[in-house]
């Protein structure tokens, strides 16, 4: 008994990335162009998408700044952790987009 010869093309990269480019064109092209209005509204949800985290890392850092009377200690990395947090968050959806 011999093995089977194994297909050199089945783990191609290059070959996989082709394919994936023409699933998505051929999907382009069944879905059309998108409107100006859905555009926008894409543009206006990736906003939310990043500041959204952000607002919530400073309330939640200027309540705990009150809270414990420290100023700004708790505020600045919360804000940088929501705006880490948002931008990560919107790289996703545009990925998945």
């Amino acid at each position: 008994m011999t093995a089977p010869i194994p297909d050199p093309l089945e783990n191609d990269d290059l070959l996989g990335s082709v394919r994936l480019r023409r699933e998505r064109h051929d999907a382009w092209i069944r879905a059309g162009e998108p409107s100006v209005s859905r555009r926008l509204a894409q543009i206006g949800v990736l906003g939310w998408i990043v500041v959204v985290p952000m607002l919530i890392g400073v309330f939640v850092g200027r309540w705990l700044d009150r809270t414990f009377e420290s100023g700004l200690q708790f505020t600045a990395p919360l804000l940088l952790l929501g705006a880490a947090l948002g931008c990560w968050s919107a790289w996703l959806w545009t990925k998945s987009a």
